[in-house]
């Protein structure tokens, strides 16, 4: 990542785009969703890094920076919206002593205060839970809210009143209208307790609903359509402000949530009211320390000014009170052993190492896995079994190794297999790339599933009928344990098929008929279905142009193989010209030309057709079906010669299919707008390629104008 001092207008604009539908994304994950991918501390990160740069290039802050936006949307959820009526804000964060000094200085500048005013400051802790805000009317409660996105949240009314820290009636003389606002949280023991329930409750215990941490349990239980469900589980409620009033009768922060409290609302106990920056960071340091300890989970603790006469002369910036903020914990850590590193294969043959720890408490809960991210991971940690490691656990997400104490003792380093530990086959790393792949993709089990529903989807062999459940009822039942061969042998399984649920006669014809109507396929679609990495269906295209003959691929991509084997890097050669004389070698071996064929195309067909494993499944495919030469048939169009591109979403056909059809009328189809593009096919959505269309001055038109152009070519 470059040092911000270092960048241009136009990175600088990238970055904060790609930083906003992050930031974005994984608000939504954690705020509507309550299933975040990322930890606390790499989403602060982000936000940080964000911050940076919007301070460093002020006229380049977005619409949607993550700066204006509170929590996330209310989405698709069964419960009825609520608008509040003073907008739920959200707590910019510190993590360090000189973040909060300079919080506090920062508030001194604005209220232009001399030495002598004593600034006060109340600090509680930040529970980890769900925002609330309870409305009163004359002391009665008659409506609760999620916060949302801030401005609308879900109505949690009949929920909310199953809570017994929640009184139904405030005591006392309360104001006509006075809106509470907190946290629902879940304590630990209940939290516990509630996953113990839950495993104990359900018929299978490998299915048992378990919740991941407090947070999400009291998030899910609040969130139900069923009250009920909610009345079972432990939900509790502690108030940190207000929203809409109509009298706040104190004067201060301090005293009013005392107030608040002596209605019969829990605050916290650990609420203090403290007249130095040093007097609030001791407070942060004892409850940091108690922390663990602690009843609930909390990330950090929150300083506010106590005068509410100033909080009103300070306001709010875009999404947060200039009056607060929120000084964060680092993450939580501990200390363990490494016992085992095992090897995950992913769906898509990417091998994962997780290490297998002896278990350790880390912020309350029981940590006996951890990711290790990938091969380079593992060398910069230089971690192997026996190890003893510092673990973090910052989030909900698996924890991770920060430091390894013993790397200095003298043992064999841990080395990384090359081979798949599912399917044996060849396990290799791309030029480039840290990620380790098993090259035997159809023939691999922790794959097989999603290649073989890849192999038959539209863009593929396109086989109808022929759809996820129906191969993992075949999968399982061992039918197509060869790969996508088996496919074409399903009628010897005709007279067992018949006798499963959902499978009648005409079911099972409509099912062989469209295998069979397959035999004989488009080249370029089934080395688009075998799945190889970077060749894609347009690639797929391309290289049969240059081959003619499918048949002739294994052949070609064992002379590229042992062509980068035996051609490195000459000494003094540049990258640039080493670069430029691979790309040249693989096009003259697979006769193309096509702009899309270059190092990392040949470099994936090399290791394919280098593992046996896969050349077995091919010429076992190959005595199935018999793919035809492959001739591209052009006509005559207003198009032809011509570069087209397709942008937005198209309502009649898919991507491939407007490309491939371009193609047939002398076309090219190509992926982005540039001074060399002729023509413009816009659909619904369209966006920056539109834009740059117009400015270049490029013809556009609509997909019914280009179906006219298609249909006149005949």
């Amino acid at each position: 990542m470059k040092d911000v001092e270092s960048l241009t207008e136009a990175e600088a604009a990238n970055e904060l785009m790609r930083l906003a539908k992050q930031i974005a994304h994984h608000n939504k994950l954690y705020h509507a969703e309550d299933s975040p991918e990322i930890s606390d501390a790499d989403y602060d990160a982000l936000v940080r890094r964000n911050n940076v740069l919007e301070e460093a290039f002020p006229h380049l802050i977005r619409a949607d920076s993550p700066n204006r936006l509170v929590g996330a949307a209310v989405e698709a959820s069964p419960l009825a919206k609520v608008a509040h009526a003073v907008r739920m804000m959200s707590l910019d964060n510190a993590f360090a002593a000189e973040d909060v000094a300079e919080f506090a200085a920062r508030v001194r500048r604005f209220l232009r205060l001399g030495e002598e005013d004593v600034l006060a400051l109340t600090a509680e802790d930040k529970i980890d839970g769900l925002s609330c805000s309870l409305r009163y009317e004359k002391g009665e409660l008659v409506q609760a809210a999620t916060r949302g996105d801030g401005t609308v949240g879900e109505d949690v009314t009949p929920n909310v009143r199953t809570i017994v820290d929640i009184p139904q009636r405030l005591n006392g003389d309360a104001p006509d209208v006075f809106e509470i606002r907190g946290e629902v949280y879940m304590a630990k023991a209940d939290f516990a307790a509630l996953n113990e329930r839950l495993l104990a409750e359900a018929e299978d215990p490998e299915k048992a609903r378990q919740f991941a941490n407090p947070r999400n349990a009291a998030a899910g239980s609040l969130r139900q359509k069923d009250a009920s469900i909610t009345a079972s589980r432990p939900l509790r409620f502690l108030a940190h402000g207000w929203g809409e009033v109509s009298a706040v009768p104190e004067a201060t922060q301090f005293a009013m949530m005392k107030r608040i409290e002596s209605w019969g609302v829990s605050v916290s106990p650990l609420l203090g009211r403290f007249e130095s920056v040093e007097a609030v960071l001791d407070h942060y340091r004892t409850i940091e320390a108690e922390r663990a300890d602690m009843p609930y989970d909390i990330d950090g603790v929150v300083y506010k000014v106590d005068r509410l006469d100033w909080q009103a002369r300070l306001g709010f910036v875009a999404k947060a009170p200039r009056w607060a903020i929120a000084h964060k914990f680092p993450a939580e850590r501990a200390q363990t052993t490494l016992e085992a590193i095992d090897i995950q294969v992913g769906r898509t043959g990417k091998l994962t190492p997780v290490g297998r720890l002896t278990p350790v408490t880390v912020g309350g809960v029981v940590v006996s896995n951890v990711t290790l991210h990938n091969r380079d991971e593992i060398g910069r940690l230089g971690v192997r079994p026996g190890d003893r490691v510092v673990v973090q656990r910052a989030g909900d997400v698996i924890p991770q190794v920060v430091e390894n104490l013993t790397r200095d003792e003298p043992r064999v380093a841990y080395a990384f297999p090359d081979h798949c530990p599912v399917c044996g086959s060849e396990a290799v790393a791309e030029e480039g790339e840290v990620d380790v792949r098993c090259t035997g993709g159809l023939i691999c089990n922790a794959q097989k599933f999603e290649r073989l529903r890849h192999f038959v989807s539209r863009g593929a062999l396109d086989i109808e009928g022929l759809g996820e459940k129906s191969i993992a009822e075949f999968l399982e039942l061992g039918w197509l344990d060869k790969g996508p061969a088996d496919i074409f042998r399903l009628k010897h399984h005709r007279d067992d098929l018949l006798g499963r649920e959902g499978w009648k006669d005409k079911s099972v014809d409509n099912l062989f008929a469209a295998i069979e109507a397959k035999r004989q396929p488009d080249a370029a679609r089934l080395l688009f279905g075998l799945g190889i990495r970077h060749v894609g269906a347009v690639t797929a295209r391309d290289l049969m142009k240059g081959l003619g003959d499918l048949a002739l691929l294994p052949e070609k991509a064992a002379e590229i193989h042992a062509y980068l084997d035996a051609n490195p890097q000459a000494e003094g050669e540049s990258d640039g010209k080493y670069l430029a004389r691979k790309v040249e070698a693989i096009k003259s071996i697979l006769e193309v030309r096509a702009d899309g064929i270059g190092v990392a195309v040949g470099e994936a067909l090399g290791d394919f057709f280098h593992e046996p494993l896969n050349r077995a499944l091919w010429d076992d495919l190959l005595s199935e079906v018999v793919p035809p030469p492959y001739v591209v048939e052009t006509r005559d169009s207003e198009v032809s010669g011509q570069t087209v591109v397709f942008t937005g979403k198209l309502e009649t056909m898919s991507r491939d299919e407007a490309k491939a059809q371009a193609e047939k009328l002398g076309a090219k189809a190509a992926g982005s707008v540039s001074a060399k593009t002729d023509l413009v096919v816009a659909g619904p959505g369209a966006g920056s390629k539109l834009k740059q269309a117009a400015a270049l001055g490029i013809k556009v038109i609509d997909e019914t104008e280009w179906a006219k152009i298609v249909e006149a070519a005949g």
